[in-house]
């Protein structure tokens, strides 16, 4: 499928990748509408921090993918749509289980129930590799069992098990796309990369984390949105699901001590125990077998970690970037 000038649908574009995502799919010639949350501040999230003409080409839908009637609304007359809207935070799903089940399982019902009576020609649904848990092998393929680790991963188990089922159901044109640790410019405070810079620019000769030893497969978000916008255009991904990553991994204590020389040489890492998860809930590995999506589309990351953190860093140090942010509070 060729995108240029398909209308497509991007729940969660006021995110943080969702934001990436519908600058990508406009430089690709689509006629974009963004899914934004409502709320009464008419705040569209970072959409709201594109220059004028990235917003003025952008037809906005403000609601709920929690709410039937509404994503129905929002999908009318669309080809492809990209459904990122999640609640994603894994501390906070430890708090408030019940909204991760409505917004992350019964959001992505929604999406799929109104796709299949709307026709719509594509439907990409967001994953994580957190639903792979510790990793039992490496690199992490897609024949990869599952495993939730916590209330956040099982509940986007259980909405990818929905996209399969309604791929082998009904033939709704389903993609799983499943992107290992994006970061870059715009990722929320609550994640590790951000929580490390934000401290660092903001002085701290103590960089407060959690634990240390886990390794991620980093992947820079510009690489994850071209992932995302190469496999809308692969139709034999149709009722695949498909890794985004890097297949190398790097452990949270040195991706802070790149940070750290670059950032505030003094610093030294201490241990805050209250953002330490629980010992059976912490995915201690992953690293990502990209081979599927390499196959299919021909995906090659473009930006190695000290290239991405480059860029991350850049964008954090504007001061109006950074005053968004609460390098000061542990952010759930």
């Amino acid at each position: 499928m060729n995108l240029a000038g398909k209308r497509v649908l991007v729940t969660g574009a006021d995110g943080f990748i969702g934001s990436h995502l519908v600058e990508e799919l406009l430089t690709a010639g689509c006629d974009v509408r963004a899914f934004v949350f409502y709320n009464s501040f008419n705040s569209r999230g970072w959409l709201d921090t594109l220059p004028p003409d990235r917003q003025n080409a952008l037809e906005v839908f403000a609601g709920d993918v929690r709410d039937p009637h509404g994503v129905r609304a929002a999908m009318e007359r669309c080809d492809v749509v990209f459904h990122l809207a999640a609640l994603i935070a894994i501390p906070f799903s430890y708090h408030s289980p019940d909204s991760y089940v409505d917004t992350n399982v019964k959001g992505t019902l929604n999406i799929l129930q109104a796709a299949r009576h709307l026709g719509v020609a594509r439907v990409l649904v967001t994953s994580t590799s957190e639903v792979y848990g510790t990793a039992r092998y490496t690199p992490i393929d897609e024949q990869h069992p599952f495993q939730g680790q916590s209330p956040y991963s099982a509940t986007k188990i259980g909405a990818d098990r929905l996209a399969e089922a309604f791929y082998r159901s009904f033939d709704t044109p389903v993609v799983i796309v499943r992107p290992f640790n994006t970061y870059g410019p715009r990722q929320s405070a609550r994640a590790v990369i951000p929580t490390i810079i934000t401290q660092l620019l903001s002085g701290a000769t103590e960089l407060r984390l959690g634990s240390v030893t886990p390794t991620r497969d980093f992947t820079y978000v510009r690489d994850t949105v071209r992932g995302f916008v190469a496999l809308a255009g692969a139709d034999d991904a149709i009722g695949a699901e498909v890794n985004i990553a890097t297949g190398r991994e790097h452990s949270i204590e040195d991706v802070a001590h790149i940070l750290i020389r670059e950032l505030q040489p003094a610093a030294r890492i201490v241990t805050d125990k209250t953002r330490v998860r629980p010992d059976k809930s912490e995915v201690q590995r992953l690293i990502g077998d990209n081979s599927k999506l390499v196959r299919l589309t021909g995906w090659r990351a473009e930006y190695d970690l000290k290239a991405g953190l480059r860029e991350t860093i850049r964008w954090f140090s504007e001061p109006a970037n950074l005053a968004r942010y609460k390098a000061w509070l542990y952010n759930l």
